[in-house]
């Protein structure tokens, strides 16, 4: 009578918590949430602290055009002197009634120069393009390291998912726990089987609201440090919408690509300015001022003059590191290519790995789905033979616990391997 009775309150008590998750679900609803892996992606580089330097490195570029955009501007300066001579030129002859005047010691001058080169205006175009180049080479290094954040957020994306699939089975089999109680609830009401058999499957179902207890907690982990990364706030009702499997790419397609390409197109605009350095450069000039004497050396009164032509520069020591500037040039460009080749060879050996893990989960994953079909089949005969006393709680335990364990592998199985095809796609680049 008294195991009837308890029999009786613990259905009565998974009556009431089923019906209290019911309506608690039913409530969350309508205000549950979901994401998608490529929101995450799109949410975490948005957050990501790094971001914010992009912002920078566009406003660098635009002082720096700024700034060799005025070079080429007229030039002005304003300079002065005044000395004292110990000796002026004079003219060694004398003629009769005719007195020669003489330049006085103390000189003046002060005056003004605007020049405008020409050379200057044809170099422009390299000046800005390796300012340019500079400019992507930086942020396509940001791309490199934000890409890196694809990986991470892989990694608690599919663990959420993995630990939703897990609660989910938990759910199954309480569910089988408590269709195995009411067929043993029967067999004990003819007299075919023990009362205390029915506590057997209590404490197991006990067992299984423990494990979902803990996957709760473990979930609660994982979503709050998604949160952290996407800056948005993610709780046990938000729903993790699940990926469709992706097609496997051959090309690598990766922002690393990018960055080498344009280093070397940085070098390559480095390389072109080295040629203008040992090149004549052209100049206008034009000189004004007011000085004593001024342009007319014999005239000894102060005036204004002024002067303008062609200027004509040409700095030969320029030559002396010209070709070891050259040479290196030649290197880095070697070195990058070679940086290049390495990471083509080291991505392609991750890529055959992955690939080959992928084709493993895929024959694993069905003979997984043939092992559920076979357990569950099992665990459906020994839950009838239980209504019948033909089989004991700890037979029934034992085939349940079988096919619970066969239905994790194939949960874990199809979670790896769509966990195993984004990897790839994120090491592909694709």
């Amino acid at each position: 009578m008294i195991d009837s009775l308890k029999s009786r309150l613990f259905l009565q008590m998974l009556a009431i918590i089923s019906c209290g998750l019911y309506f608690h679900g039913s409530v969350q609803a309508q205000t549950t949430s979901t994401l998608s892996l490529a929101k995450c992606y799109q949410l975490a580089e948005n957050n990501y602290p790094l971001v914010r330097q992009f912002a920078l490195i566009e406003k660098s570029k635009e002082y720096s055009i700024s700034n060799v955009s005025k070079a080429v501007l007229p030039q002005f300066f304003i300079s002065g002197q005044a000395t004292y001579q110990s000796d002026v030129t004079q003219i060694p002859i004398t003629f009769p009634n005719m007195t020669i005047p003489s330049m006085s010691r103390d000189q003046y001058k002060l005056y003004g120069e605007v020049s405008q080169s020409i050379t200057d205006l044809l170099t422009l175009r390299y000046q800005k393009d390796l300012i340019n180049a500079s400019i992507a080479v930086e942020t396509q290094k940001l791309e490199v390291e934000l890409y890196g954040l694809k990986e991470r957020i892989n990694q608690i994306y599919f663990g959420i998912l993995l630990i939703d699939a897990q609660m989910a089975q938990v759910e199954i089999l309480k569910k089988d726990i408590r269709s195995g109680i009411n067929k043993n609830q029967v067999a004990i009401d003819n007299g075919i089987a023990l009362r205390s058999s029915a506590d057997v499957l209590r404490a197991e179902w006990l067992k299984a609201e423990q494990r979902s207890i803990e996957l709760k907690a473990a979930r609660k982990a994982y979503t709050e440090m998604l949160s952290l990364f996407i800056n948005q706030s993610v709780d046990q009702e938000t729903i993790l919408e699940r990926p469709n499997p992706v097609v496997q790419a051959h090309t690598i397609n990766r922002p690393e690509l990018r960055w080498f390409e344009g280093q070397k197109q940085a070098l390559d605009a480095q390389n072109r300015l080295i040629d203008t350095k040992v090149q004549p450069r052209f100049g206008l000039f034009l000189q004004g001022g007011y000085g004593r004497p001024a342009l007319n050396m014999l005239k000894n009164d102060p005036e204004p003059y002024y002067i303008g032509g062609v200027r004509l520069t040409w700095n030969l020591s320029n030559f002396y590191t010209y070709k070891q500037e050259k040479q290196l040039l030649s290197l880095n460009q070697q070195t990058i290519e070679v940086q290049k080749e390495t990471f083509l060879f080291n991505t392609g050996l991750v890529l055959k790995q992955q690939n080959n893990e992928i084709i493993k989960l895929q024959e694993l994953l069905h003979t997984d789905e043939e092992i559920v079909r076979l357990r569950e089949s099992i665990r459906l005969s020994a839950q009838n033979q239980l209504e019948f006393g033909v089989a004991t709680t700890n037979d029934y335990l034992t085939y349940l616990h079988a096919v619970d364990q066969a239905r994790q592998n194939l949960m874990l199985r199809e979670m790896q391997l769509l966990m195993a095809q984004y990897s790839l796609k994120a090491t592909s680049g694709n």
